[in-house]
């Protein structure tokens, strides 16, 4: 049976967590897992990176806070298909969702 594992990214690209979840997250697929990332705070910067670019094409679903791109200044004009930009609505929803929930800030 698939488990829902979720993720919670507040840190920016330059910090090691960003990379321990990229990890995390990678193994997690591996196992056959439902993987759902909620990208907030700094976090939000992540989602140009070309590895989380590539977590979400092999199947992480990437949930990117819309207000915390606006904080931050990172454009989402060209936002890629797989990444949806949402509010801390979904995020409550995933935390409720997944078992376990992991957060990263």
């Amino acid at each position: 049976m698939k488990q829902k594992i979720g993720f919670l990214l507040a840190l920016p690209p330059a910090h090691p967590s960003s990379g321990v979840v990229i990890g995390l997250a990678q193994a997690a697929l591996d196992a056959n897992h439902e993987v759902y990332l909620y990208l907030i705070d700094e976090g939000v910067k992540n989602m140009t990176s070309q590895s989380y670019r590539d977590l979400a094409r092999g199947g992480v679903r990437m949930f990117v806070c819309a207000y915390g791109c606006q904080q931050h200044h990172v454009s989402t004009a060209d936002v890629e298909k797989e990444f949806t930009l949402c509010g801390l609505v979904v995020l409550s929803g995933l935390i409720d969702a997944c078992k376990p929930f992991i957060s990263f800030t």
